[in-house]
């Protein structure tokens, strides 16, 4: 792929040394930093006239060191639609990475910052996110596709039976009734479903109401 230069591009990471570090390796690459942050509300106060063309990003900034520098780059694509986001974290953190991916829309970057091993394949991410492509640390994509995993595949042939009847908005003696069980089964059938599918008894969520839907999802 050809070097793209002359990107203006802002830098958001709480780290002084490894934000004045990314501005060298931008510079160096023939890109201008307009904007140079520790924080992602300052960031987010001047992106607007700063309007850049792609935004590095670390995921945990002030002042909760968690998601900021994701919400930051999710309001950043409402606020400069045409800028892409390269997102840079500590750790894999699955979740966020698919929150970032959730619009489905490109010019996306997640990296672990341990994993950019020279400035060339962070020079070399740069370029493919600002023409639109996707880029996603070996890490990422791979709990990624361990996340995919289909969890109704660890349910029982009884189990399925059980939870399709559910999905159809039967009552436990219904159930019982139609598979010719006793209500004690069923029970024990929906308690395993839920264990599986990983619904704890969080005193919120309707197990059974979440369990239907993984269902009809499948």
């Amino acid at each position: 792929m050809e070097h793209v230069s002359g990107l203006r591009v802002v830098v958001a990471d709480d780290s002084v040394l490894l934000r004045e570090g990314l501005v060298r390796v931008l510079v160096e690459a023939g890109h201008e930093v307009v904007g140079s942050f520790g924080d992602a509300d300052s960031l987010l106060a001047a992106v607007v006239d700063l309007d850049p063309d792609l935004a590095v990003l670390d995921v945990r900034m002030p002042p909760t060191f968690r998601d900021e520098g994701v919400r930051a780059a999710i309001r950043l694509r409402s606020l400069v639609p045409r800028a892409g986001i390269l997102l840079l974290s500590q750790y894999v953190e699955v979740a966020y990475a698919q929150e970032l991916l959730g619009s489905g829309s490109g010019g996306v970057g997640y990296l672990l910052k341990d994993r950019v091993a020279s400035l060339e394949e962070l020079v070399d991410a740069i370029d493919r996110i600002a023409d639109g492509g996707t880029v996603l640390d070996p890490e990422v994509v791979a709990q990624l596709i361990g996340r995919r995993h289909d969890p109704l595949a660890t349910l029982t042939p009884r189990e399925r039976e059980v939870l399709q009847l559910m999905a159809e908005g039967r009552t436990n003696a219904a159930i019982a009734e139609a598979l010719f069980i006793g209500v004690g089964a069923v029970e024990k059938n929906v308690t395993s479903i839920f264990a599986k599918l990983a619904l704890e008894d969080s005193g919120t969520d309707h197990r059974r109401v979440l369990a239907v839907i993984a269902w009809l999802q499948r």
